[in-house]
């Protein structure tokens, strides 16, 4: 097993028993709830913004463990950013999640620990977890209300 496997298996599994966020805010926020039918996963964002800039975010919900994971390091990312910074980093993960697993891959700094989940590429069954709670993160921002589903 690579090294690179080795730290992703670390990473999915810390943040899928111990996610970081895990709670819902108090006060005035807002929330959105994001669903993957293909595999159960549910989880609801909650966000705080002031000036454009995420103050606060939390999630509560269940899925698999890298949708939980992915959740917990999307939160850990965007908070203390404004709307653009976040809108940028979702284009990057998006595009590093979907590509085709076979092409070179040049993770972008702005990525952060989030390169540790360019894995997931080689599982396109899986891309839907890991890509749920930031679609649902984008609708929040966005103002949209309802639920969120990747189908």
């Amino acid at each position: 097993m690579s090294e690179l496997q080795e730290l992703y298996q670390e990473m999915v599994l810390d943040h899928s028993s111990r996610p970081r966020n895990y709670r819902k805010l108090e006060g005035e926020h807002h929330s959105l709830e994001g669903y993957n039918p293909l595999c159960g996963d549910k989880y609801t964002v909650y966000l705080k913004v002031n000036a454009g800039v995420i103050t606060d975010i939390g999630f509560q919900g269940s899925g698999c463990a890298i949708s939980k994971a992915s959740t917990s390091m999307m939160t850990e990312s965007v908070k203390g950013r404004d709307k653009e910074e976040v809108q940028e980093i979702f284009d990057l993960f998006h595009q590093m999640i979907t590509r085709n697993p076979e092409s070179d891959f040049e993770p972008d700094e702005k990525l952060g620990d989030l390169e540790i989940l360019s894995g997931v590429a080689e599982f396109p069954v899986r891309v839907k977890c890991a890509v749920l709670s930031w679609h649902t993160l984008q609708a929040a921002l966005e103002g949209r209300d309802g639920m969120v589903s990747t189908e």
